[in-house]
C-alpha cells in the first residue's frame, strides 16, 4: 500500500511540473507577442503627427505675407513713391569743352599755339510746370497706395468668406455621416423585416437608394470642405502645409449691429477703390495743368569762355524756346479726355457702390430673416413630424417610405439653414468689404 501511494504521488508531482512549464511557455509567448504588437503601435503612433490648426489670425498674417498679388502691388507703391523722387529732383547743368590748333595769316607767330573754350549751361524749369508735376506724382502715390489698401481689403474678405465656406461644408459633411448611420439602421431594420416577410422587397431596395444617396452626400461635402480648405492655401501661396484643418471657433467674430446709414457714409469715404479713383482724378487734373503749363518755355542761363593766344573772352547769356510750331495742343487734348475718363470712372463707381451696399444690406436681411424661420419653425416641426413617423412606424401603423420622407425633410430643411447661415455670414462679409474694414493695416485680424 505504501509502495502504490507513493507512484501515484510521483505521477502527480510528474503531471504539475508539466502544467507549470506550459503555462509559463504560454506566458512567455503571449508577452513576446504583446511586446511585438506594442512596438508596431508606438511606431505607427510616431509615423501619423498631429494634423496642424490653424485660426483666422494666423492664416491672415501668411495670407498678407507671402500673397503675389499684394507683393506686387507693395513693388508698384515703391515705384510710385520713386516716381514722386524722379518729380522733383532738379535738371543737372551741362558742361562743354573744346580745343583745337590755332591757324593765323602769320604762321610763324602762333605756330605750335591752340585755342580753347568751354561754356556752361544751366536750365531753369517753369515754375508752373514743375509744381503741377511733382503734385501729378503724389497723386499717383496716393493712388497706388489706395490701390495696395483695396488688394488687402479683398483679400481679408476673400480669406474670411472662404473660412466661413469651409465651416458649411465641414458641417453638411457631419450631417452627412450622421443621416448615413441614421439610414444605415432604418436599413438593418428593414432588411430584418424583408427577411421575415412582413415588409416587401421595395421597401429595402428604397431603403439602399437612400443610403447610397447619403454616402455622396458625405463624400461631396467632404471634397468641397477641402477644396475650400485648398483655396485659403492659393491665397497664402501655397506656404500652409499639405494637411492641415481650421481651430475651432476660427470664423466666430464680435459682430457689431450694423447699420445703413453708417455704410453708405462709410462705403464713401472708407471705401479704398473708391478712394484710389478719387485720386485717379486729381492725378488726371494735375497733369492737364502740367500740360497747359509746358507751353511756355523753360529757360536756359548760358555762361561760355573762349581762349586763344591774343584774347580771352567770357559771354552770358540765356536762352530760351520759343512755342511757335508745337503749342502743346496734342498732350493737353490727351490729358482733358484721361481727365473725363476718370472722372465718368469715379461718378459711376460711386452710384454702383451705393447700390452695391443695398443690395448687400437686402441679401443680409432675407437670410437673417431665412434663419429665423428654419430655426425656430421649419426645424421644430421637420423633428417632430421624424419622431412621429417613426414612432408609427414602430408600431406597424406606417411604412418605412413614410419615415424615409421625413428623414429627407428634415435633411432638407437642417441644409437649408446652414447655407442661410453661411450667406447671412457671406453678406455681412461684403458689407464690412464694402465699407473699407479690412483695408487699413492697423485693423485687428483676430477672431
Amino acid at each position: 500500500m505504501t509502495r502504490c501511494f507513493s507512484k501515484s504521488s510521483g505521477h502527480r508531482h510528474s503531471w504539475a511540473a508539466r502544467w507549470g512549464n506550459w503555462l509559463a511557455l504560454s506566458a512567455l509567448l503571449a508577452a513576446s507577442g504583446l511586446q511585438a504588437q506594442s512596438v508596431p503601435q508606438s511606431v505607427r503612433m510616431e509615423a501619423s503627427p498631429a494634423v496642424p490648426e490653424f485660426d483666422l489670425a494666423q492664416l491672415a498674417a501668411l495670407v498678407l505675407q507671402h500673397n503675389p498679388g499684394l507683393q506686387a502691388a507693395t513693388q508698384t507703391l515703391q515705384g510710385a513713391r520713386a516716381a514722386v523722387t524722379s518729380a522733383g529732383a532738379l535738371p543737372n547743368p551741362r558742361l562743354e569743352w573744346s580745343r583745337g590748333p590755332w591757324q593765323e595769316r602769320d604762321l610763324v607767330s602762333v605756330a605750335g599755339q591752340r585755342g580753347q573754350s568751354w561754356s556752361l549751361a544751366q536750365p531753369i524749369e517753369n515754375p508752373w510746370l514743375r509744381s503741377a508735376r511733382i503734385d501729378a506724382a503724389q497723386a499717383g502715390q496716393r493712388s497706388s497706395e489706395q490701390h495696395l489698401a483695396t488688394i488687402r481689403n479683398d483679400l481679408m474678405a476673400q480669406l474670411r468668406l472662404r473660412i466661413h465656406e469651409a465651416l458649411l461644408f465641414q458641417a453638411e459633411a457631419e450631417a452627412a455621416a450622421e443621416a448615413l448611420g441614421l439610414l444605415e439602421q432604418v436599413r438593418q431594420r428593414v432588411r430584418v423585416r424583408v427577411d421575415s416577410g412582413e415588409a416587401a422587397r421595395y421597401e429595402l431596395i428604397k431603403a439602399d437608394a437612400e443610403v447610397i444617396n447619403a454616402r455622396e452626400r458625405k463624400q461631396s461635402a467632404s471634397l468641397k470642405a477641402e477644396q475650400s480648405l485648398l483655396e485659403i492655401n492659393r491665397l497664402a501661396a501655397g506656404q500652409l502645409p499639405s494637411r492641415w484643418r481650421l481651430k475651432p471657433g476660427a470664423a466666430t467674430e464680435g459682430q457689431a449691429p450694423l447699420e445703413l446709414a453708417q455704410l453708405r457714409q462709410l462705403a464713401r469715404e472708407a471705401n479704398p477703390e473708391l478712394q484710389g479713383l478719387r485720386h485717379e482724378v486729381e492725378r488726371a487734373r494735375l497733369r492737364l495743368q502740367a500740360a497747359r503749363a509746358s507751353v511756355l518755355p523753360a529757360v536756359d542761363l548760358r555762361y561760355t569762355e573762349i581762349k586763344d593766344p591774343q584774347i580771352r573772352q567770357s559771354q552770358w547769356g540765356v536762352g530760351v524756346q520759343l512755342p511757335l510750331l508745337d503749342q502743346r495742343r496734342g498732350p493737353v487734348a490727351e490729358a482733358v479726355a484721361e481727365l473725363e475718363r476718370s472722372r465718368v470712372l469715379f461718378e459711376g463707381r460711386q452710384a454702383e457702390l451705393e447700390q452695391q451696399v443695398l443690395l448687400a444690406w437686402r441679401a443680409l436681411d432675407m437670410a437673417r430673416l431665412r434663419v429665423e424661420a428654419l430655426s425656430q419653425g421649419v426645424l421644430k416641426e421637420a423633428e417632430a413630424a421624424l419622431r412621429v413617423a417613426e414612432a408609427a412606424y414602430r408600431f406597424g401603423e406606417r411604412g418605412i417610405l413614410d419615415v424615409l420622407d421625413a428623414q429627407r425633410v428634415l435633411r432638407t430643411v437642417r441644409a437649408d439653414l446652414l447655407q442661410a447661415r453661411y450667406q447671412q455670414q457671406a453678406a455681412r462679409i461684403t458689407l464690412e468689404q464694402l465699407s473699407g474694414r479690412y483695408a487699413s493695416t492697423s485693423v485687428s485680424i483676430a477672431p
